[in-house]
């Protein structure tokens, strides 16, 4: 993926804010051109999680897109994108995009990227899960989109949480082709050393 490559990175008012910023923080470090639309909740939650301030938020983007704005460029299939990620994205979120009435820009350009046959990733964030949320699951799915929940990969041996983060932001990235170097991946048994008596 080259550096104009275009990434439009949604954030809603799911708990795991810090899923969003280390994305931001990741494709600014490659080189990857960013859009953001972050919606009202998500930046409440912001606040709620972390330190950042949305104005820092959108700093990192390359460009920042308000969330009521749907005659942004991203709301056009004629804006040329690689696709977008949602991280995280709530249950609301998701059950717009599953069914197509879509209220703001955030939804709206996913709807773009699933009729444009783009790539639509999301951090799914909710536990535990109703058959409502599952069936909107299953019907993004069907239409193209990706179900990425950001489950912990403890075979990693994470030391902070910041390891955690890292590597389901990575795992996602790899959907892209994009490699942040934070993954560590799974070896298998015969790819090990042997153990020493």
């Amino acid at each position: 993926m080259s550096g104009s490559t275009k990434i439009i990175v949604g954030i809603s008012g799911a708990s795991g804010s810090i899923y969003g910023i280390r994305l931001l923080e990741s494709l600014k470090e490659l080189g990857v051109e960013t859009h953001l639309v972050i919606s009202k909740a998500g930046e409440m939650t912001l606040a709620y999680e972390t330190d950042f301030k949305a104005k820092d938020l959108r700093a990192l983007a390359h460009k920042s897109h308000p969330v009521g704005d749907v005659g942004a460029s991203c709301a056009s299939g004629s804006f040329h994108t690689a696709g977008m990620i949602i991280a995280p994205c709530s249950m609301k979120t998701l059950a717009e995009i599953a069914t197509g009435v879509t209220s703001t820009l955030l939804t709206r350009a996913a709807d773009v990227c699933l009729k444009e046959r783009r790539r639509l990733v999301l951090m799914v964030r909710e536990t535990p899960l109703t058959n409502v949320h599952i069936r909107n699951m299953l019907t993004v799915s069907e239409m193209g989109g990706i179900i990425a929940p950001p489950v912990p990969a403890f075979y990693a041996n994470p030391a902070s949480i910041d390891d955690l983060v890292d590597h389901s932001v990575g795992r996602v990235l790899d959907l892209f082709g994009l490699d942040t170097g934070a993954v560590k991946r799974w070896r298998v048994q015969e790819d090990l050393p042997a153990n020493k008596p």
